[in-house]
């Protein structure tokens, strides 16, 4: 049947499918890509399931696809030595069997890059190291842009790439044309290529990873059902299965589709949903076949669909939009059938009708070709369609490894990476994106079905910088004054709280308008920006990660959680938990507000993340102590400005001035009769309050505080302006300037790191030896001349024609009007007065080192102002 009468399909396909068995479905789809016959007795799974029983492991891994697989191989070889790993029916089965194979070094991430870039070098070694055919093909891919903006978006995904180990290239169309000359061109303007992409046989790769799990000694068991989880109270699990029960130190869910109900075992909700992923295979196609290399792996955005070849045919994979895609929502509900393993979905081509015709526009020769095949099959999607890896908040010794939509990729990568973590105590370097501890209470069924289907949809849009995806919005997580300032701002989801970006001004254009330049909102944050340096705004920092810790051991714990000092009854500071390895883990602000009682808070996308390590170190540690998270309970607002004072005054029952309240001092009182934790301090580095209360009363406080500040001209700001305000003051950022990737000495954190503190404090002995040795790159503060655009982050930095760093934000200054950026660096470029280059947009603009900062906080300049008696400091 030609693929060009898709409409005349149907039925044929489904006879030919109703004929497939599984066993004819893993020959002609899963095995057929390597090329090669797959030998009787190469290879096979059964050749690594041992008749042997263990009673205790170090590890138990649940699940044997491909993710689960590879980390068995990983800890093996780094040489854990009780490794088992259990497989309800047989290897590969759920959705590994019938993947498509696809490998890229791309990922419009950052971090991902490293595990896209890991899997690759694994697999091209793979063979050699374990014997196995795993049948890897690496001729490119390449990704094609038909429009503008698709152009920039591509300069946008340089300039964050060149600064990896990652080879990419923008390439010209008669570059594309050469790769795939089967394309029609007449849309094509640019292509962005990755060499060494490819696709690798799914079944094959797997079999390969078992074959050196086992040789390094892991013990893979199938078929062995999971049937209970028991948690005992040295934290350690009884892994309780048909064939008998393990005791082990941790157990790592990697089931694929099956991780809700393993996740059901022991209470959990993981919010993960099966989507229906359909792919094409087409017969031999004659123009295929005459060609002399194989077809680089193609990407059309604009019609979401990929193409590789398959062997002398084609190989067809749609993305259908949000509305057409299908969700198993019934699994979801009832779980997965029993016995499902190596099944399929019915085929619906309706579906995927839309990106087949865009497919045929573009590749002309697949109107003629035939199909033998069509799949369909379950993969799992979390919300935000990326993967959840790591050890879960809340339970002892239980690690995930599930949601992959893109397994076969990350299956080395992720396996390596859990395995360094695991046996190195920490994260091998920063992968917060793919923290499982990302998602909590308010991830509702409704809210994961909701992101599925608009994340699958939106697999191939434009990624634009500052993203905002409005599906399964707002959540049960909102502040007292959602309602209240919805309609007048831009809003922006943060760990599903809706948090104001912008707000609108008359004669502006409202609404979310996303560029890779200057946009909308760049004028209303500027006005916003003045309004905080001028007068007075008020802004929700409700979604603040908060934590209450008490108990006889509280102090002790801060000391050896925090490289800073423990503050002072009735005062504040800005803390660091540090990794054994002295990389910055988080940053918290510690307020202890009564003899051994704190107030700990974080970003809103740190909050489990933070509360997980604490919750361990307080159990390894045997500390007397409770902690408690009141991020729901407590609304937060910031006030700030030169008239803060002032206003708050009017409402306060407590002396506000200077004297009576210094910087960084917390007390409790009352705002327009409502009771508040009020902290001398702010993100902006103005004179200013952050007002911690209980939710209910958000509303009324924050109307009594408009009300109060009518006079001095009170309004409302967002976190635009505020990330405009902390640049200009060079404060860090964690996650941006700081995170596991680095060091809290080369992040210019000094002041807050207190080496000679008595308390021996996570990290500390790793940063006095990277004292000794040296830094070998530094945090620095750039100003840019550019025109319509600034940077954000992650931007390639030159010099002398040569990548040699990466900034790690950026803003636009408005009291300067330059823009702003920080940066990392070697230590030879340091230097004030440095003059380097930032690329932005395939353009390289010119930066300089400054000193830091470019305008002084206001208790620098009223401590500066008190020294000189200069009122215009």
């Amino acid at each position: 049947m030609l693929l060009g009468g898709l409409k005349q399909l149907r039925f044929q396909l489904r006879t030919v499918e109703s004929t497939l068995t599984r066993g004819s479905w893993l020959r002609s789809v899963c095995r057929s890509s390597s090329g090669l016959p797959f030998q009787e007795g190469e290879g096979k799974a059964s050749s690594f399931s041992e008749t042997r029983w263990k009673d205790t492991a170090e590890t138990v891994i649940i699940g044997g696809g491909c993710i689960g697989v590879s980390l068995a191989y990983h800890l093996a070889k780094a040489g854990m030595k009780d490794v088992v790993l259990l497989e309800a029916s047989e290897l590969t089965a759920g959705s590994t069997w019938h993947a498509a194979g696809l490998t890229t070094y791309f990922h419009p991430g950052i971090n991902l890059k490293k595990i896209h870039y890991y899997s690759i070098k694994l697999y091209e070694k793979l063979e050699e190291e374990t014997g196995q055919v795993v049948g890897f093909h690496q001729p490119g891919s390449i990704r094609i842009a038909t429009t503008p903006t698709r152009v920039d978006e591509f300069k946008y995904q340089m300039t964050r790439t060149r600064w990896h180990a990652t080879e990419q290239y923008l390439i010209e169309p008669e570059k594309v044309q050469e790769m795939f000359p089967l394309l029609n061109m007449e849309k094509v303007l640019a292509g962005l290529y990755n060499p060494g992409d490819g696709h690798i046989d799914p079944y094959s790769l797997t079999m390969a990873l078992a074959a050196g799990a086992w040789k390094y000694g892991a013990l893979l068991k199938f078929p062995a059902p999971v049937t209970n989880l028991k948690p005992r109270s040295d934290g350690a699990w009884d892994v309780e299965t048909s064939q008998g029960s393990i005791r082990a130190n941790r157990i790592v869910n990697a089931t694929g589709f099956w991780a809700r109900e393993v996740g059901k075992m022991i209470g959990l909700e993981h919010p993960l949903i099966p989507v229906h992923h359909q792919y094409l295979v087409t017969a031999t196609i004659p123009e295929v076949k005459a060609l002399k290399r194989e077809l680089a792996v193609l990407r059309d955005l604009e019609g979401s669909y990929y193409i590789r070849q398959e062997r002398d045919g084609l190989l067809l994979g749609p993305y259908e939009n949000q509305e057409k895609m299908k969700v198993q929502d019934s699994w979801v509900t009832n779980g997965v059938p029993p016995g499902f393993g190596k099944e399929l979905f019915e085929s619906d081509l309706d579906r995927i009708m839309e990106n087949v015709e865009a497919a045929m526009d573009m590749v002309p020769v697949l109107r003629k070709a035939d199909i033998i095949n069509i799949v369909s099959g379950p993969i799992t999607y979390s919300p935000d369609i990326l993967p959840m890896v790591g050890p879960h908040q809340g339970v002892r010794n239980y690690w995930v490894a599930i949601g992959f939509g893109y397994g076969i990729i990350h299956a080395g990568g992720i396996g390596k990476y859990l395995s360094d973590w695991i046996l190195g105590g920490e994260p091998p370097f920063d992968l917060i994106e793919l923290d499982p501890n990302r998602y909590g209470k308010w991830t509702t069924t409704q809210y994961t079905e909701a992101k599925a289907r608009e994340s699958y949809g939106f697999n191939n849009i434009v990624g634009y910088p500052k993203e905002e995806r409005f599906a399964g919005r707002p959540t049960k997580r909102i502040s007292g004054l959602y309602n209240i300032l919805n309609s007048k701002c831009s809003m922006g989801f943060h760990a599903g709280w809706e948090q104001p970006h912008w707000f609108y001004k008359p004669g502006h254009e409202p609404g979310y308008k996303p560029s890779f330049q200057r946009t909308n909102w760049f004028q209303p944050v500027g006005l916003e920006y003045q309004q905080v340096m001028q007068r007075v705004g008020v802004i929700d920092l409700s979604p603040f990660g908060k934590f209450k810790v008490r108990g006889k051991d509280s102090l002790k714990l801060l000391d050896h959680l925090f490289a800073n000092v423990v503050p002072k009854v009735g005062f504040t500071n800005i803390s660091h938990m540090l990794t054994p390895k002295g990389r910055v883990y988080a940053e918290l602000t510690v307020c202890q507000q009564s003899p051994g009682e704190f107030l700990l808070i974080t970003g809103s996308g740190s909050e489990l993340h933070d509360l997980r390590w604490i919750e361990e170190e307080i159990l390894k540690g045997g500390y007397d102590v409770e902690i408690e998270n009141i991020t729901d309970d407590l609304g937060v607002l910031g006030v700030a400005g030169p008239s803060a004072r002032k206003v708050l005054q009017k409402l306060a029952s407590a002396d506000l001035s200077n004297d009576a309240f210094k910087f960084l001092q917390s007390k409790p009182l009352t705002v327009s009769n409502i009771p508040v934790t009020a902290i001398r301090i702010s993100y902006t580095g103005e004179l200013g309050w952050e007002l911690y209360h209980r939710q209910e009363d958000s509303a009324t406080l924050y109307g009594a505080i408009m009300e109060a500040g009518q006079e001095e001209g009170i309004d409302n700001f967002g976190t635009y302006a505020m990330n405009a305000l902390r640049m200009e003051k060079a404060f860090r950022a964690w996650g941006s300037e700081m995170n596991c990737d680095t060091n809290p000495l080369e992040a210019g954190l000094d002041h807050f790191i207190k080496l000679n503190k008595p308390a021996d404090f996570i990290g500390k002995q790793a940063l006095k030896q990277m004292k000794e040795k040296g830094l070998k790159r530094r945090l620095v503060y750039l100003t840019l001349e550019t025109d319509h655009v600034d940077p954000e982050g992650n931007e390639s930095i030159w010099h002398d024609g040569k990548v040699v760093g990466n900034t790690t934000s950026g803003s636009y200054s408005y009291s300067t009007q330059k823009s702003l950026a920080f940066a990392y660096v070697p230590m030879e470029l340091s230097k004030v007065g440095q003059r380097v280059e930032v690329e932005l947009l395939g353009k390289n603009y010119p930066a300089t080192i400054i000193q830091e900062p470019l305008v002084l906080t206001e208790p620098a300049r009223a401590r500066l102002q008190k020294k000189t008696g200069d009122s215009q400091v």
